[in-house]
């Protein structure tokens, strides 16, 4: 016999992307105790082996649990607990963003054709109005002020140069999706003012690409461009590895990665 009701107790099934399941893990470890307020982690490398994770989705997750107050990431030594729990509920998944790691990936694939596209199809007007959001980026780049509204824009209007609207919901969609809690502090932690000077000079090279109307090296510069921000948020997690000779203080969180990682 079916059921028919529809008072029935069944809960809305949630789909949580990887980071947060990783983090919800590292978050229910810290509540019990296994990993002490004032205790260091263990290293990221070995963080990531004993949960059986990439150290990509490791780092996103980290940044989440920053976000909720539970851990510090402090540069040259380390990941700190600074609390047993939250200060307050769970961020929201859709402030959160997605992971900036995956997002890179996926935009390095999509946007490297699209900036192909752009090179066949753009008009005079569309070159235009591309070098006139770098024209922006340019000048608030001089002025040390935030340029990210015309980066968006820039993105923005090579998909648009495509005469593809499909393409540029995508572009658009990817943009919006990616900039949220967990992307915002990565790069509070790791942009500097040469970065964001690097950042520039890629959107100058895609434009020139593209005003030469040339696929392959327009594919080539906006696939240069995104790795090189991917590179920039590894590098700077390079740097917050712990310190030689303080390895003693994550013993004990080695032992609860092992018992996470049984968990799993």
């Amino acid at each position: 016999m079916l059921l028919s009701r529809l008072d029935m107790p069944i809960a809305t099934v949630e789909t949580r992307r990887l980071y947060q399941q990783i983090a919800a893990q590292l978050s229910a470890l810290i509540a019990s105790g296994e990993f002490a307020v004032g205790q260091r982690l263990p290293s990221e490398r070995e963080l990531a082996a004993q949960l059986g994770v990439s150290r990509p989705s490791l780092r996103e997750a980290l940044i989440a649990l920053e976000l909720e107050g539970l851990v510090e990431v402090r540069v040259g030594a380390g990941i700190w607990v600074t609390a047993a729990s939250s200060r307050g509920t769970a961020m929201p998944a859709q402030q959160e963003g997605e992971g900036p790691f995956e997002l890179l990936r996926a935009r390095w694939l999509i946007e490297g054709e699209i900036a192909a596209a752009a090179a066949r199809e753009a008009t005079a007007a569309d070159l235009a109005s591309i070098r006139a959001a770098l024209a922006e980026m340019e000048r608030l780049e001089k002025k040390h002020e935030d340029f990210s509204a015309f980066d968006r824009e820039f993105h923005l209007r090579v998909a648009a140069a495509t005469h593809n609207g499909v393409l540029q919901t995508v572009v658009e969609d990817l943009w919006d999706r990616g900039r949220g809690a967990v992307w915002r502090l990565m790069e509070q932690h790791f942009r500097t003012p040469e970065l964001r000077a690097a950042t520039v000079a890629d959107h100058r090279a895609i434009h020139q690409a593209l005003a030469a109307h040339d696929p392959r090296e327009a594919r080539n510069a906006m696939r240069a461009h995104l790795k090189r921000v991917d590179s920039e948020f590894a590098r700077g997690w390079d740097l917050v590895k712990d310190r030689e000779g303080a390895a003693g203080d994550s013993r004990g969180g080695r032992k609860a990665a092992r018992r996470a990682a049984k968990a799993r």
